[in-house]
């Protein structure tokens, strides 16, 4: 559990900041709430809580996986070459002038 948790947190704010946050405030406002009796703070809490849980989980149904494509191979030269070949070169000797 020790070594679970603060891996999740980390991947969580790291994902979506602004939603993580949000939660995080939320869930501290209403424990500070609840415990000092102000039924004000602690409703503000679970409500900003619940609000930013919902957009969260709205976000995750949203982002539906796309079908995986096959890989396009980039091939930098053609399999045949579309010009003729060459005909070999030959050496011709030259006398040396004299």
């Amino acid at each position: 559990m020790n070594v679970i948790f603060p891996r999740f947190l980390k991947s969580s704010y790291r994902k979506e900041p602004i939603i993580s946050l949000l939660i995080t405030m939320g869930i501290v406002d209403a424990l500070i709430g609840g415990l000092d009796d102000s039924w004000s703070l602690f409703t503000f809490g679970l409500v900003t809580a619940g609000i930013s849980v919902g957009v969260k989980l709205w976000r995750i149904q949203q982002s539906r996986p796309l079908p995986e494509e096959e890989p396009v191979v980039q091939h930098y030269l053609p399999s045949r070459s579309s010009s003729t070949t060459l005909p070999m070169l030959s050496v011709t000797k030259k006398k040396p002038p004299h």
